[in-house]
């Protein structure tokens, strides 16, 4: 095979190496399958087998889907669904809710964001309220690297649309690969109650996220807030 990557490592890891770059460089977007096992084995002149076995690590990772009749994908996890089946103002319905963005701005990063983004520079800074029929359930705030994100700084407000995953990668280049979330119980604002609708003093769920794309690096940090009380958890343990 043509030299691909350091010739002291296996081949193996030599060829995760490369298309793991290929990956990260957004190579294939959303609905454009990788080659085939034999069209790849064939580019990089190994067998059919090691590349199969590299592109199984991969699937094993999450970091590629193997979709029956129609190919092998980056995957793209739905991450901006994940609050949805826990509070209760999603009701019985599957669609998508509203997203109103409140308001958009450039700043320098809080020591806290800096910390979880890496990055001490600039910022994208959202406010938005997730809905239901006008009737708020989430209020987010989300901070994003200027650097990576200016053309979601610069776009109108309304040509962002309710999902962001889309929007980052549509406009930046950015797929995001996998996110880490805490959740906690207790806090209290004003101003985000004002927004839920609530009383001043009620018990608000509080979920931050860190993002990160499949190269591992931090692109997001978002803290969203719910009323607790609306908070419902069900776990079906077999």
């Amino acid at each position: 095979m043509t030299q691909v990557g350091d010739g002291r490592l296996p081949l193996h890891a030599r060829l995760r190496d490369d298309l793991r770059a290929r990956i990260n460089a957004n190579e294939w977007g959303p609905d454009a399958a990788l080659p085939s096992e034999s069209e790849l084995a064939t580019a990089y002149g190994v067998s059919v087998g090691t590349m199969r076995r590299v592109l199984g690590d991969f699937v094993a990772d999450g970091i590629l889907d193997r979709r029956q009749g129609r190919g092998t994908f980056v995957r793209r996890p739905t991450f901006d669904n994940a609050f949805f089946r826990f509070f209760r103002a999603r009701g019985d319905t599957d669609r998508i809710p509203d997203a109103r963005i409140v308001s958009r701005d450039r700043l320098r990063a809080p020591a806290d964001v800096a910390r979880v983004l890496d990055h001490d520079g600039d910022v994208l800074h959202l406010h938005r309220v997730r809905e239901y029929d006008a009737i708020p359930f989430l209020v987010e705030d989300i901070w994003l690297p200027l650097s990576a994100f200016e053309p979601i700084a610069s776009i109108d407000i309304e040509e962002i649309g309710p999902l962001l995953y889309p929007a980052y990668e549509q406009l930046a280049g950015i797929v995001v690969g996998s996110a880490t979330e805490d959740l906690s119980f207790g806090h209290e604002d004003s101003a985000v109650a004002g927004e839920l609708g609530c009383a001043p003093t009620e018990t608000l769920a509080r979920i931050q996220r860190s993002a990160r794309t499949h190269a591992g690096d931090a692109v997001e940090y978002r803290v969203s807030y719910g009323i607790a009380s609306a908070f419902r958890y069900r776990l079906e343990l077999r």
